[in-house]
């Protein structure tokens, strides 16, 4: 799946505002844009993805039937 079916699957199931999804997508499309950038771009790049992903922490505790 690339990152266009991976936007257009969180559109269709109204999965936009999982944050973890949106993460999910951002790597994607980091993956895609590897080969045209260079390697300090792209490390900045998933620091950055990363660092965002530890920010949601547990944010899901005691919701989960909610939100999964």
């Amino acid at each position: 799946m690339d990152s266009t079916e991976l936007a257009q699957y969180l559109e269709s199931t109204n999965s936009i505002t999982k944050p973890w999804l949106l993460v999910q997508l951002r790597l994607k499309k980091l993956q895609e844009r590897q080969a045209n950038i260079s390697e300090d771009t792209y490390a900045n790049e998933l620091a950055d993805i990363h660092q965002d992903l530890m920010n949601l922490g547990e944010w899901w505790r005691g919701i989960e039937e909610e939100v999964f």
